[in-house]
């Protein structure tokens, strides 16, 4: 039974202040094994993701089946408002977590990001430069890769294709390159000429390194607002691409990187540096605003032109290292840098 009117419907939402939403998916079931470390590791990304947010940032948790621990710590963290919102699920997979944290929200920007990512100063301010810089910029990585250069990254050699704004240049910061590479367990995962060069993309304002990585990574919203798919069969993995970096090109849209290092990829271990690190972190301007320019996406013909016509053409091994040497490298270093 019903009695009365609800004074809410039909209301307006009130607009809200935040403009850039950051979604963290948390899997730590236990303490023990391969998440022995995970706790400790979360601790350590939310402390730096606090320290170096604006205010205008909105986070969001989705709690993906976690243990007791560490679900009465993100229930704390939420109590005094450092998490705007936690979102408790069963272990739903990765992917499907993360759309749980983009969606029933209205923001210019959205960030996913892993459990394990260590934030540095300055990231959110130096994303919002490249999406500034470059108005195509759909997604954008705060941690630039030498071997990103091939993935969805058709439609930026097709839009500059005849101009001279794509040329290697020396990577700014191979420590960070070296660093990611030990934290996936493969120390040699960057050859010696991808720790040395990288290809980039140049505006009047600044430079991008082109293509973008998955452990963090930020979107304009617009990218989900018509996905095609919602919903993905895979733990991890599997079609992923589908759902987050398709829907970029599809709209037209580039994959870019910031050219210096501005996370860390933490992996499952705790290491010294970590403790350390988190305790020289400070935000200088917590009251940031930033309007993203909004650009009308495109069609699917260009993107069947572009990305899968013109793709399968210049992202062919054999194509791909001729351009690279047109870019800048020479031919011994064109062939070694796409093994």
């Amino acid at each position: 039974m019903r009695i009365g009117h609800n004074p809410h419907k039909d209301k307006a939402q009130i607009a809200s202040d935040y403009f850039h939403q950051i979604v963290i998916p948390v899997y730590i079931p236990n303490q023990e094994g391969y998440f022995k470390d995970g706790f400790e590791i979360l601790k350590i990304c939310l402390q730096s993701l606090f320290a170096t947010i604006h205010s205008k940032t909105y986070v969001t948790i989705v709690n993906n089946g976690s243990c007791n621990l560490v679900v009465d710590y993100l229930n704390e963290l939420h109590r005094q408002n450092k998490i705007q919102e936690i979102i408790h699920v069963t272990n739903i997979g990765y992917i499907n977590a993360m759309l749980k944290g983009i969606a029933g929200q209205k923001f210019s920007l959205i960030t996913t990001s892993d459990a394990d990512v260590f934030f540095l100063n300055g990231w959110q301010s130096e994303t919002y430069t490249i999406f500034e810089s470059f108005p195509k910029a759909g997604a954008v990585c705060p941690t630039p890769s030498s071997r990103s250069l091939r993935n969805h990254t058709a439609n930026i050699y097709w839009d500059n294709l005849f101009n001279k704004k794509i040329q290697f240049n020396h990577v700014v910061n191979p420590e960070a390159l070296k660093k990611f590479g030990l934290s996936v367990g493969n120390a040699d995962f960057y050859n010696a000429i991808q720790l040395k060069k990288y290809l980039t993309l140049t505006s009047k304002k600044c430079k991008a390194v082109i293509g973008a990585g998955h452990f963090i990574v930020t979107y304009r919203s617009s990218i989900f607002d018509k996905l095609e798919k919602r919903y993905t069969d895979y733990v991890l993995g599997g079609n992923s691409d589908d759902l987050f970096d398709l829907p970029v090109v599809k709209k037209g849209f580039w994959r870019l990187s910031t050219i210096d290092n501005f996370a860390y990829h933490m992996g499952n271990v705790m290491e010294d540096w970590m403790h350390d690190e988190v305790s020289k972190l400070s935000q200088g301007n917590k009251n940031i605003d930033y309007n993203i320019k909004q650009i009308t996406s495109k069609s699917n013909l260009s993107y069947f032109i572009k990305s899968k016509v013109f793709g399968k053409f210049i992202l062919n091994k054999k194509i791909l290292r001729c351009f690279l040497f047109f870019k800048g490298l020479t031919w011994n270093e064109s062939k070694n840098y796409l093994s």
